[in-house]
């Protein structure tokens, strides 16, 4: 019933043109797509679900330019876009404003280029894993070179913090005095409390009561930050949708920060921009280190933050692979999984056309993973373009094989990534056996992983 109510509400069509005129993918290379847009029911006649009827005649096909500036659309051919009550249309127009202005202002992005460097420790190190590399070899001593690009070493630890501070600046030039935002891991609830805490903004922060039981340290970091952490029956979707329902009950005096990039335009290619930092560094330090740029890049999807922060960079690279890995929990065929883009169908959920998890009526089921960070039912518009396009691939790893490679990771290199970023690390044992010797493939560790610490002991004990 929480599903069907919260997709009455906020899944409202209010612009149904398609395909957008502009979509940005490279700022380095003009080409050609040919996007086709699945027909929209009317209002009145729409199922109740809102899931599409992609059976129904197309509205048509274009030309679509990939190349476009910087002040984006918010559509990837038929994804993305505002399926938003007329009540909000004004609050996003006004968003997308300071959003376009805050890239071009010199002033904030000044202000901006110096939190990531004092306050977030940024640039974070793209870190030569050799005895993970070695691990990896085969019997004649062949085998990839293995990077990873160091967001765990971010304050708060995780890559969360490069969009809560911006956002946070954003909302405070707008003159917002609150902030509410949504957890699933609680590492955006700790980026954006600790980002709310040195702008002096107030900040309340949902989260699934069962994902409190499991993330309990950083309940206890959220609080000691100053924020007010709010218990949601459910998980990371639920938490979301009360989110969004308190900040449209205060549109005057509140700003949400997400921390994904989902619902509305223009908050999933905001929070692509500030994370696009991720990849522009990791350009840089691969010229650097070796002259060139990377043969692959591997970043775990839940939703697609970090993903799209490294791969953003390098989506007009077409020599580059990009290798996105979600949460295929008790497997793909067991029901208890997070892989939307695997097993989802398309539809709109939180106010944006995406791949959703979603049965034949269009009703949500609900995500599983061991990485509570990754269960979000949705998945970023501009990812579910790439997965259409065949730009990115998408694999899954289980419960069990990012366990693994948690274990791994810290035991081969004496680091210790979050869960989530584990589901990519685990798919470096598909991977690399394929790969030919001296290929220069980066893993996105995006968090660190202490907060998990509890979670995998208790997984052992439990499957002994």
């Amino acid at each position: 019933m929480a599903s069907y109510i919260q997709a009455r509400f906020f899944n409202r069509q209010v612009d149904d043109s398609c395909p957008a005129n502009r979509l940005m993918i490279s700022k380095r290379r003009t080409r050609n797509a040919h996007v086709a847009c699945a027909q929209l029911l009317p209002m009145e006649n729409t199922p109740n679900s809102r899931k599409l009827d992609l059976n129904k005649p197309m509205m048509g096909t274009q030309q679509v330019p990939i190349n476009v500036p910087a002040i984006i659309s918010g559509k990837f051919g038929r994804f993305g876009g505002k399926f938003v009550p007329e009540t909000l249309i004004a609050c996003l127009k006004e968003l997308e404003a300071e959003f376009n202005w805050a890239l071009e202002d010199p002033e904030f992005q000044n202000e901006l280029q110096t939190a990531l460097r004092d306050y977030i420790g940024r640039e974070t190190p793209l870190y030569f894993a050799e005895r993970l590399t070695n691990h990896y070899k085969n019997e004649d001593g062949h085998g990839p070179e293995i990077y990873l690009k160091r967001e765990d070493l971010n304050h708060c630890g995780a890559h969360k913090l490069n969009n809560a501070i911006a956002q946070a600046m954003i909302a405070k030039r707008m003159g917002l005095k609150s902030v509410v935002a949504a957890t699933g891991a609680g590492q955006h609830g700790v980026a954006t409390a600790a980002a709310c805490a040195k702008l002096s903004l107030e900040c309340t922060v949902f989260m699934g009561i069962s994902d409190m039981e499991k993330q309990n340290s950083n309940v206890l970091l959220m609080k000691l930050l100053g924020a007010e952490v709010k218990g949601v029956e459910g998980n990371f979707k639920d938490a979301s949708s009360q989110a969004i329902r308190e900040w449209v009950g205060n549109l005057q005096t509140t700003y949400y920060l997400t921390g994904t990039v989902v619902g509305p335009h223009p908050c999933p290619s905001m929070v692509r921009e500030f994370q696009s930092v991720i990849g522009k560094e990791t350009r840089r330090q691969a010229m650097e280190k070796w002259g060139g740029k990377p043969d692959v890049l591997l970043a775990c999807v839940g939703s697609g933050s970090n993903a799209l922060g490294i791969f953003h960079e390098f989506i007009g690279d077409e020599d580059v692979r990009l290798i996105g890995v979600e949460a295929a929990g008790f497997g793909l065929d067991s029901g208890k999984h997070a892989a939307t883009l695997a097993r989802g169908e398309v539809g709109v959920y939180h106010g944006a056309m995406s791949y959703l998890l979603q049965d034949e009526e269009g009703q949500i089921i609900g995500p599983h993973s061991i990485g509570v960070g990754l269960e979000y039912p949705g998945v970023s518009p501009e990812l579910s373009f790439l997965k259409d396009t065949g730009r990115a691939e998408f694999y899954s790893a289980t419960d069990e094989e990012a366990v693994e490679a948690y274990k791994r990771l810290s035991r081969i290199e004496g680091i210790i990534p979050s869960l989530e970023a584990s589901h990519a690390l685990a798919f470096l044992e598909k991977l690399c056996p394929t790969l030919p010797s001296g290929t220069k493939v980066i893993v996105n560790c995006s968090g660190r992983g202490d907060k998990d610490a509890a979670t995998v002991l208790n997984y052992q004990q439990y499957s002994m």
